[in-house]
């Protein structure tokens, strides 16, 4: 009865961080085409006017409609850096970890997501405002755009390939309950004491390639400049990095590469982020 009764929990553990990597995975999805997609597209077929050059800077800060779709911004903003900085806490991710156990993670990363969903769903483009910025004289008004897109896809390529190298599974929880249903514990463990202070410093590994996918853009409106300066800078104070952590990930990135580029028949052992793992 008991073996019976774990199995099911086990059971309901797993299909519940399963279910959250999907809607996680979609919200990504959905992030992209936000950011990129969304600016990038309608600059080059003209369907949406993302601002009004020929409207003055004084007048468009005193335009109600220009303020109010502002303040719904900052609003979904300071909601997003809010549960994203609440959450990882110390005090508040000690008691949530004595709560959740091993869906702490999956739990973090869901509230993720779910705030995300509300930012891109309820965002205000400011319309009534100027650009910062727009290439609109041709020919770069067609080959900026593309070239835009081009580097916006390989930056998303790195972003993807990085989060794969820094152990997706334990960044989005599915480690965590892995581990917890074959009884091992928890993941973070079995790290080396290098990773562990490095993942406790810097979670995102994707600061310059996200910030290039902010900044580099067709037309900079001016709900644009906000998010893209919100994020700049949370992303600056949220990840205090130093030697130690910098020599980490270049020595990390180098047993990666070597382990992609090497023939099979010559590979051997090759040590990973989980360096400190004992047989149990």
């Amino acid at each position: 009865m008991e073996m019976a009764s774990v199995t099911v929990r086990g059971c309901a553990l797993c299909t519940v961080t399963l279910l959250n990597f999907g809607f996680v995975f979609i919200s990504g999805a959905d992030f992209i085409r936000f950011l990129s997609f969304r600016a990038i597209y309608h600059n080059i077929t003209g369907d949406t006017i993302l601002c009004q050059d020929s409207i003055p800077w004084s007048e468009a800060l005193r335009d109600s409609s220009v303020l109010k779709s502002l303040g719904v911004d900052v609003t979904l903003l300071a909601l997003f850096t809010l549960q994203h900085s609440l959450l990882a806490w110390p005090p508040v991710k000690q008691a949530c970890q004595s709560i959740l156990g091993s869906l702490n993670r999956t739990t973090y990363c869901f509230t993720t997501a779910l705030t995300l969903q509300i930012l891109m769903h309820s965002w205000q483009p400011v319309t009534g405002a100027p650009c910062l910025w727009s290439v609109r004289q041709a020919p770069w008004s067609v080959w900026f755009p593309l070239l835009c897109f081009t580097v916006h896809f390989f930056c998303w390529a790195i972003i993807c390939t990085i989060l794969m190298m820094f152990d997706y599974p334990e960044l989005l929880g599915i480690k965590q309950v892995y581990y917890q249903c074959l009884g091992l514990g928890d993941p973070l463990s079995y790290k080396s004491s290098q990773a562990q202070r490095f993942l406790s410093h810097f979670r995102h590994p994707v600061c310059l390639e996200l910030g290039v996918v902010l900044w580099l853009l067709p037309a900079l409106s001016l709900d644009r400049l906000l998010l893209a300066l919100t994020l700049s800078v949370y992303l600056a104070l949220a990840h205090p990095l130093d030697k130690q952590d910098l020599a980490f990930v270049c020595d990390h990135l180098s047993r990666k590469v070597q382990l992609f580029t090497e023939p099979y028949w010559v590979k051997g052992p090759t040590p990973s982020l989980d360096s400190n793992h004992k047989d149990k």
